[in-house]
C-alpha cells in the first residue's frame, strides 16, 4: 500500500510520552477502550487508540459532535449529503471505511442505542442504520476515545471496525457557559449554539454534572438554476410569459434547517470505595430539508394549489432518550459492576409544502407520514480481579455477562399521506415522502445474551499480552463465538511493536430485518441519463415479495482482522504511531440495487400486488477486504519568549475491495443487477482513500492560535452505464484565535474552510449527473460538505 502525499494530521491527542521511569506515578492514569488496565496515554496500549479531549473538540470550532470528530480522528469519516430524505437529518459516519453499523458506540463504557432511521438513498452507508452522535451535546463531553481495532470479543458484536467511547463530564463543582454564532461566506447557514455545563455536589459524597445545549441553524443552498420549462404550454402553443420571471433557483441543495435541544447528566454517589452511578440524556431535534421541486406542469402538481409549482420539505422530528444506572463495588478480591441501561429513538416523518395529487384541489398541504422507533435495553454484570502469574507478574482476569433486548416499530402515517384519492389518475401519497402504509407496520423484537472472558498481563517490563473470547446467543440467529489476541513488545525504551488478531460478528440490525416501505425515488434513466421519479419498494427478507423471488433470510456478518504497528516515543516528547490493518468481512449485508417488472416475469408477478414500480432488498451479498494504514505524529515545542507550539500530523489510508459477490440464483440472470456498478463503486471508491491533517496550536500569553490543514483525497461516483465520474482531492484550512480576556472569559474568532474551497462541480459527461445543472456538486456524498467558508465568534465563560 502506497502512502500518497501526506498533507496530514489533526488532534494533538498523543502528547504524553509512554515512559516507564519510577517517578511516572504522578501522571494521571485513565481507563480507555481497548484495555481494562489503567494507562497513562494512548501510546501505552497494545491497540491503536485516539484520546480526544473536550478542548481539542472545541478547537475545531464545530458545533456538532459527529462533525467535530471528523477533524479530530484519522480514520473517521462524516460525509455530507443533500436531498436524501431522512439521511439529511441523521447523516451516517464510519470508521476505517466500513459501514456505519460496524462501529460500536459506548457512553461511559456502556453500549449506546442506535437511530431508528435506515439510510436508503444514494449515500455512504446505504442500507445501514447508525448511532446518531449528534444526540450527545458537545458541552457534555469530557473526552472521546476511539479504538481503531476490531473488538467484538471484548465489547460485543458491531465492533468490527472499532469502538467509539464518549466519556461524559463529571465535575462536582463549577460551571461553564459557551456561546457561538456564525454564518457562511455566502451569507446563509446562520447559526447559534448555547451550552451550559454545571457541576453540582448534592451530598458529601455525591455529585451530578448537568449539560444543557440549544442549537439553531438556518439552511444553506448551493443549487444551480433550473433551466427546464416550468409552466404548461398555452393553448396557442406559445410559452407561458411567467417563464421569463420565474425564480429558477427553486431547489434547496445543502444543509437543512436545524433546531436541537439536549439535556444530559452524569452523576455518582459514593459509599466508601463503592459507588452508585447514573447518566443519560434527552435530545429533541427538528430538521427541514428540501426534496425535488415539482414544476407547475408536473402531473404531481395541482395548479389550483400551487400555480407556480412547489418544493416539498421533509420536516422530521427526532426524539432520543437514554438512561443508565449501575453499581460498582468490591466483593473480596473481585471488583464488580452491575448496570442497567435503556435507550429509545423516535424518527417522526412530517412533510410540509406538499400535497397528495390523487386528492386533487381538496388535498391538504402538510402530512404526518409515520414514525420509526427503536428501543434497546441492556443488562450487564462485569467482574475482574488480579491473580498471581508467571515471572512474579499479575494476571488481570475479567468476566462478564450481558443481556440485550432490541425492538423495532413502524407506525403508519395518516391516511392521506399514502392513500389514493382517485382524482384524474394522479400519483397517490404525499409528495416528497410517501407515508408508511398499514402494510408496512411492524412491532418486532429480539434478544441476545453474551458471555465473555478476558485476560491481560504485563509479563515482563517489555512484554504485554491480552486475550479475549466471547460467546453470544441470539434469539433469531443462534450462537457465535469470537476471539481476540493482542500483544506489545518494547524493543527499546523508545520503540515498541504492537499487533492484534481477532474475529468479529455482527447480526443484522432489527432495522434491516424488519424495515419495509414504498417511497418515491429519483433514478437515472439508462437511456437518457435524466432523473425520473419511481415508486420504489424496500422489502425486508421476510416479506412475500422477497420470498417469491428467492431472497434468503438475512444471516450474520463475520469478520477476521489483523493489525500491526510501531510506537515511537522520543526524549524530546515526540510520539509516532504507525498501524497497518486488514479486515475481511464475509456475508456483508447490503441494500440491493432496484429490480423492475421489465427485468423479468418473476419480478413483475412479485410486484403485482404492491404499488411499487421497483423492488430492492437487504441481502448478504458480498465478501469484502479492507486494508489501511494510520499514522499519527505529535511534538511539542518550547519557543522561549515566543510561547509554545503543539504540532500534530495524522494520515489515514484506506482501501475497500470486493472479494466475492454471491447473490440469489433464482432470479434467472439478474444477479448482476441486484448489486450493480453504481453500488459496487459506492462501497469501494465513494469515500477518499487518503485523508489527513496537519494541526498547529501556538500559545503566547493570553492568545492561543490554532491552524489546521485538512486533506481529502479523490473519490468516485459510479454510473449506471458502467463508467465512473472522478472528483479531485481538496485541502481545506481552518484558523482560530482565542483570547483569554479574564481568568474566566475566553473569546475566539475563527474561520472554517478559510479559503472557501468547494468540491469539484458535478460532471455532465458521460451522462447528466447534475440534473440539468441544478446539482452543482455531488449530492450523495461530499467528504467535507458543499457550504464553502464559515466564520464564527465564540465566547466561553467559566466560574
Amino acid at each position: 500500500m502506497r502512502l500518497s502525499v501526506i498533507s496530514l494530521a489533526v488532534a494533538s491527542q498523543l502528547v504524553l510520552p509512554a515512559v516507564y521511569a519510577a517517578d511516572s506515578s504522578n501522571i494521571e492514569k485513565i481507563s480507555v477502550v481497548g484495555s481494562r488496565l489503567a494507562v497513562r496515554s494512548a501510546t501505552d496500549t497494545a491497540v491503536p487508540v485516539d484520546i480526544i479531549s473536550a478542548e481539542q473538540l472545541e478547537a475545531t470550532g464545530m458545533t456538532e459532535t459527529a462533525k467535530a470528530l471528523q477533524f479530530a480522528a484519522p480514520s473517521y469519516s462524516f460525509p455530507s449529503s443533500s436531498v436524501t430524505d431522512g439521511t439529511d437529518a441523521v447523516r451516517p459516519a464510519s470508521l476505517r471505511g466500513l459501514s456505519p453499523d460496524h462501529t460500536l458506540v459506548l457512553v461511559n463504557g456502556k453500549r449506546y442505542h442506535g437511530s431508528a432511521l435506515v439510510h436508503l438513498n444514494g449515500t455512504a452507508g446505504r442500507g445501514s442504520s447508525s448511532v446518531d452522535l449528534n444526540t450527545i451535546p458537545m458541552s457534555a463531553i469530557k473526552r472521546i476515545e476511539i479504538l481503531r481495532d476490531g473488538a467484538s470479543a471484548q465489547y460485543g458484536s458491531d465492533a468490527i471496525a472499532g469502538v467509539i467511547n464518549i466519556v461524559l463530564k463529571d465535575a462536582s463543582e463549577g460551571a461553564e457557559i459557551a456561546l457561538q454564532g456564525g454564518q457562511t461566506y455566502a451569507g446563509d447557514g446562520e447559526q447559534w449554539c448555547a451550552g451550559l455545563n454545571k457541576g453540582i455536589k448534592f451530598s458529601e459524597n455525591g455529585h451530578v454534572d448537568i449539560s444543557l445545549e440549544a442549537h439553531h441553524k438556518n439552511p444553506t443552498n448551493r443549487a444551480g438554476l433550473d433551466q427546464r420549462q416550468q409552466y404548461p404550454t398555452l393553448e396557442d402553443g406559445s410559452a407561458d410569459p411567467r417563464e421569463a420571471t420565474f425564480d429558477r433557483k427553486n431547489h434547496q441543495i445543502g444543509d437543512g434547517k436545524y433546531e436541537n435541544l439536549a439535556l444530559f447528566f452524569n452523576g455518582a454517589q459514593y459509599f466508601g470505595d463503592d459507588k452508585l452511578y447514573f447518566f443519560g440524556g434527552i435530545s429533541h431535534r427538528e430538521n427541514e430539508s428540501g426534496a425535488f421541486y415539482r414544476r407547475a406542469l408536473d402531473s404531481r402538481n395541482i395548479l389550483e394549489i400551487y400555480p407556480d409549482g412547489y418544493l416539498p420539505q421533509l420536516a422530521p422530528k427526532i426524539k432520543d432518550y437514554s438512561a443508565t444506572v449501575g453499581y460498582a463495588f468490591s466483593l473480596g478480591e473481585w471488583k464488580l459492576d452491575a448496570a442497567a441501561g435503556f435507550g429509545r429513538n423516535d424518527f417522526e416523518y412530517y412533510v410540509k409544502n406538499s400535497l397528495n395529487a390523487s386528492y386533487g384541489p381538496d388535498s391538504q398541504t402538510s402530512f404526518y407520514d409515520g414514525t420509526l422507533t427503536t428501543e434497546e435495553t441492556n443488562l450487564t454484570l462485569d467482574a475482574s480481579r488480579y491473580l498471581p502469574f508467571y515471572n512474579d507478574s499479575e494476571l488481570l482476569l475479567a468476566l462478564g455477562v450481558a443481556y440485550r433486548n432490541n425492538t423495532y416499530q413502524i407506525e403508519a402515517g395518516e391516511e392521506a399521506s399514502y392513500a389514493n384519492g382517485g382524482y384524474d389518475n394522479r400519483a397517490a401519497g404525499s409528495q416528497g415522502f410517501t407515508g408508511f402504509t398499514p402494510a408496512s407496520e411492524v412491532d418486532e423484537s429480539r434478544h441476545n445474551t453474551g458471555l465473555y472472558a478476558e485476560v491481560e498481563n504485563q509479563l515482563t517490563r517489555d512484554f504485554y499480552w491480552a486475550a479475549a473470547v466471547r460467546y453470544e446467543d441470539y434469539s433469531d440467529f443462534g450462537g457465535n463465538t469470537t476471539w481476540k489476541l493482542a500483544g506489545r513488545y518494547d524493543l527499546t525504551d523508545k520503540l515498541a511493536f504492537r499487533a492484534t488478531a481477532n474475529t468479529g460478528f455482527r447480526a443484522p440490525s432489527v432495522q434491516q430485518l424488519y424495515f419495509t416501505n414504498i417511497s418515491t425515488l429519483f433514478v437515472s434513466d439508462p437511456d437518457t441519463g435524466e432523473l425520473v421519479p419511481t415508486e420504489s419498494g424496500t422489502f425486508n427478507s421476510l416479506s412475500p415479495v422477497a420470498q417469491a423471488l428467492g431472497i434468503s433470510e438475512l444471516k450474520p456478518e463475520k469478520s477476521t482482522s489483523f493489525s500491526g504497528g510501531l510506537v515511537y516515543t522520543g526524549d524530546s516528547g515526540m510520539t509516532i504511531t504507525l498501524d497497518a490493518y486488514q479486515i475481511d468481512i464475509d456475508d456483508r449485508i447490503i441494500l440491493s440495487s432496484s429490480l423492475t417488472p421489465s427485468d423479468s416475469a418473476a419480478v413483475a408477478e412479485a410486484l403485482s400486488g404492491t404499488n411499487a414500480e421497483s423492488a430492492r432488498f437487504f441481502i448478504n451479498g458480498v465478501d469484502t477486504r479492507t486494508k489501511g494504514v494510520d499514522l499519527v505524529v505529535s511534538q511539542n515545542f518550547e519557543l522561549g519568549s515566543y510561547g509554545d507550539l503543539a504540532a500534530s500530523m495524522v494520515y489515514a489510508y484506506n482501501k475497500n475491495e470486493i472479494r466475492d459477490i454471491h447473490l440469489p440464483s433464482l432470479l434467472g440472470g439478474l444477479e448482476d443487477q441486484l448489486f450493480d456498478h453504481v453500488e459496487q463503486v459506492r462501497m469501494t471508491d465513494s469515500s477518499p482513500q487518503n485523508k489527513g491533517s496537519l494541526n498547529l496550536t501556538h500559545s503566547y500569553g493570553d492568545f492561543k492560535t490554532n491552524l489546521r490543514f485538512n486533506f481529502f483525497g479523490d473519490y468516485k461516483v459510479g454510473l449506471s452505464t458502467g463508467e465512473n465520474l472522478d472528483y479531485g482531492a481538496k485541502t481545506t484550512t481552518d484558523l482560530s484565535v482565542a483570547y483569554t480576556a479574564t481568568d474566566h472569559l475566553t473569546l475566539t474568532l475563527g474561520a472554517q474552510n478559510l479559503f472557501d474551497v468547494y468540491p469539484d462541480k458535478a460532471k455532465t459527461e458521460p451522462t447528466d449527473q447534475s440534473f440539468g445543472g441544478i446539482f452543482k456538486y455531488p449530492v450523495g456524498n461530499t467528504p467535507f460538505g458543499m457550504n464553502g467558508g464559515y466564520y464564527y465568534l465564540q465566547a466561553r465563560y467559566t466560574f
